[in-house]
């Protein structure tokens, strides 16, 4: 379900409005549900499973119930370090 548009090998460029709704499971993994936008009424851009392990760009975090919502404030790209660990930099 990723049609979030690639950058590079394990890259994907992220919008400057982006939402990532980041749900913790128990074992400690993570779902992470990536919107274009939080005010757009759109389904999700992409869906993956894993752990984000940091954002380096500026975003607003937001703590919820099952897990915290990232939202972005600058254009960046979601880099894929290994098979299950997520960082968020500056595009």
């Amino acid at each position: 379900m990723n049609k979030l548009a690639q950058v590079g090998e394990g890259r994907w460029h992220l919008p400057q409005h982006a939402h990532i709704i980041v749900y913790e499971a128990e074992k400690g993994d993570e779902l992470l549900t990536i919107y274009d936008c939080g005010a757009a009424q759109k389904p999700p851009s992409a869906q993956v499973i894993g752990n984000l392990v940091r954002v380096r760009s500026e975003h607003e975090l937001d703590r919820t119930v099952t897990g915290y919502i990232v939202k972005m404030r600058e254009r960046s790209v979601l880099v894929e370090q290994d098979a299950d660990h997520f960082v968020i930099v500056p595009e």
